[in-house]
């Protein structure tokens, strides 16, 4: 069953705009999670907020979200304040410029959402954006209020519906330049000819397999076990770790080798 959308609003270009909803495009609700347990009784452990100072529990109705004004001293700022700065980018992506797709390099894509048209009566107009953006090779630069923050998020055409990327704010990209230094080491043409033999041998299609998670498998697993009254298998053994390689033309054509056996 498709989960349900967590975001509903407009997708607005001007003055066309059509109703949308969003789902996240990425889900760990299949990843293995752990409760905390009393181990003498088997019982979960409870989480409690409590006083700082006083050490006194923290009642349902008494929590409020303070800024840091200095040490232990907090400015208490109400539910009500903070409805008031809603912005209407919290219902509405405005997209007001439009960039070359390839414009935008992979490390400002933050989290990724499948965007749909919510209902018949927007899908004309969603399919145009979405088409013309599909035929100039574009993508749209929107503001969008997610995650309790108004973020850049880029909206991009896939297949019949679109991809709504949140971008990372720019002071949370570091500079390259400041980590890959110039270089004027150039490989040998005979090494770079035998990496490119090895990088031959071992080219495939992409397959989402390679991506799996071994250390999910092996705990469902023990899980599985566990539920049966199996004996628990001992772990694998972790592979010693390889020797320094001292000469990189040996090594590649052992490596070269290997492939071909």
């Amino acid at each position: 069953m498709a989960p349900r959308p967590f975001w509903k609003g407009y997708l607005k270009l001007s003055l066309v705009s059509c109703p949308v909803a969003m789902i996240p495009a990425t889900s760990e609700t299949e990843r293995v999670r752990f409760h905390t347990l009393n181990r003498k009784t088997g019982n979960r452990i409870r989480s409690q907020y409590i006083d700082a100072v006083t050490s006194a529990p923290l009642e349902d109705d008494d929590g409020a979200k303070g800024f840091a004004r200095g040490e232990n001293d907090y400015l208490v700022l109400e539910d009500e304040e903070l409805d008031a700065v809603q912005l209407e980018t919290t219902r509405t992506i405005d997209i007001d410029v439009f960039v070359p797709s390839d414009e935008v390099g992979w490390i400002w894509y933050d989290k990724p959402h499948y965007l749909m048209p919510d209902g018949a009566v927007g899908e004309e107009a969603f399919g145009v954006i979405r088409d013309a953006m599909s035929a100039t090779g574009t993508v749209g630069i929107a503001k969008l209020v997610l995650y309790q923050r108004e973020r850049a998020v880029l909206v991009k055409p896939r297949d019949a519906g679109m991809v709504v990327w949140t971008l990372r704010f720019g002071d949370e990209v570091r500079d390259p330049s400041m980590y890959f230094p110039d270089s004027n080491t150039d490989a040998t043409p005979d090494l770079r000819k035998l990496i490119g033999q090895l990088i031959q041998k071992r080219t495939g299609n992409w397959d989402p397999d390679m991506v799996r998670d071994p250390v999910q498998e092996r705990l469902l697993d023990i899980i599985a076990s566990k539920r049966k009254g199996r004996p628990r298998r001992a772990a694998p053994k972790a592979p010693e770790p390889a020797s320094n390689v001292v000469n990189i033309m040996d090594a590649l054509r052992r490596s070269l080798a290997g492939s071909r056996s």
